[in-house]
């Protein structure tokens, strides 16, 4: 479509580092599934004449402009006062706004505080955009040809405001977008160069397209289509990316590693016994994020210390003396040492050195070894993560994780 649309941001935390700007993306997702582009965004602080200008100046150059942030009951909440400013228009007390702030309150069984009256002080005549999960009623102007949203910055407000009140208002203004039909593919183990050039080697339904992201350590895969038959394309498409792409795709959406691994475990009936030394817990907690965890993870050691080695997995001092506690025989040691204990049909253990200090040039930092173990088979292997302390920490223990996700994938098969 020929719209343009700008996004507009509004808070000093956004740019003094205190909070990451998650409701841009949050906004350009929504309006992409509908056919809507984003032309650009901006992010101004808590200073009325720099809402003012920027407010100003957007209006003259898109026709759909949302804004977010700035609609508190505190004195730093400056944008319906620069609003009011940037368009000549009386500051008032809104008679509608202050009705919904009231009955929002009366929802929870409180009192309104004097002070939550401001988030009732509006420019004249905006039409107010309903808000049920919080107190900052949204408006809604026109200026110079140009549609204005203003949405508390809350990201769940802003969020449910967004699909309630504004998409229905651009579909209700410009007809509705044409809707994107998309699937994301989540891979580990492969780069995003690497990604890439897997897929250009195979040709995908007509329309398709391909968009990467990195969320560290995957790739996503974003494959999106529109228009006529759209879902049977993307179907086609993603049977095909999977074919090239292979065991490296370890899920869909919004699933995560640790979430398929906890699937895989729960339908096999297989119990899990962790010992970790340099994730800390981690792999742990990826798996006790997730409800259910209890069906199949029977306990996690922490076994940080050579004591805790020895006293907990009865890891020898022979072997720790002559391989030392970073090595394929300690970090084998260690899992047999967990699931000997918890008597679990997997024991999993790493060990490793994520720095900054501890390496020495035969075992560098990012030195890692990873040990699997079941009544059958036993596996160990050696890696060299790079990056900082908590890359190395985090790659380890995505790739144990992705270590049971495969041997569970076989087990199947």
């Amino acid at each position: 479509m020929g719209l343009t649309i700008s996004v507009l941001t509004i808070g000093d935390e956004l740019l003094n580092g205190e909070m990451a700007d998650t409701n841009t993306a949050a906004i350009a997702r929504l309006l992409a599934s509908r056919g809507y582009t984003v032309h650009d965004s901006s992010s101004v602080r808590d200073v009325e004449s720099d809402i003012v200008e920027a407010l100003r100046f957007l209006t003259r150059q898109r026709e759909i402009l949302i804004v977010t942030g700035g609609l508190g009951p505190t004195a730093d909440d400056l944008t319906s006062r620069a609003a009011a400013t940037a368009f000549n228009r009386p500051l008032e007390t809104n008679a509608e706004a202050l009705a919904q702030i009231h009955r929002h309150f009366a929802r929870l069984g409180l009192a309104m505080h004097p002070r939550n009256e401001k988030q009732a002080h509006l420019p004249r005549g905006v039409d107010i955009l309903p808000n049920a999960n919080g107190t900052a009623p949204g408006f809604h102007l026109d200026d110079n040809g140009c549609k204005v949203f203003f949405l508390p910055g809350v990201p769940a407000e802003m969020t449910a405001m967004l699909e309630q009140s504004v998409l229905p208002a651009l579909a209700k203004h410009l007809g509705q977008g044409e809707f994107l039909h998309e699937r994301v593919l989540k891979v580990f183990g492969l780069s995003e160069p690497k990604t890439e050039g897997r897929l250009d080697a195979i040709k995908l339904p007509e329309g398709v397209q391909v968009a990467f992201g990195v969320d560290f350590p995957f790739v996503h895969v974003k494959l999106r289509v529109s228009g006529a038959a759209a879902d049977t394309r993307l179907e086609q498409a993603e049977r095909l990316a999977r074919q090239t792409l292979g065991d490296f795709v370890f899920a869909t959406g919004t699933d995560s590693l640790a979430a398929t691994v906890a699937r895989q475990l729960t339908f096999a009936g297989q119990t899990l016994a962790l010992a970790e030394s340099c994730t800390g817990g981690w792999i742990a907690k990826l798996l006790t994020d997730l409800p259910g965890a209890s069906v199949f993870l029977e306990r996690g050691a922490v076994t940080y210390a050579n004591s805790a080695k020895r006293d907990w997995l009865q890891v020898t001092e022979t072997l720790l003396e002559q391989h030392g506690a970073v090595s394929g025989e300690c970090a084998l040691a260690m899992a047999r040492g967990i699931r000997r204990n918890a008597d679990t049909d997997l024991g999993l253990a790493v060990t490793g050195i994520a720095g900054p200090d501890g390496g020495t040039p035969a075992k560098p930092v990012g030195t890692v070894f990873i040990a699997l173990t079941s009544e059958t088979t036993e596996r160990v292997h050696g890696y060299r993560f790079p990056g900082n302390r908590d890359s190395v920490r985090l790659l380890t223990a995505c790739m144990a994780l992705d270590w049971l996700r495969r041997h569970l994938a076989a087990a199947e098969r």
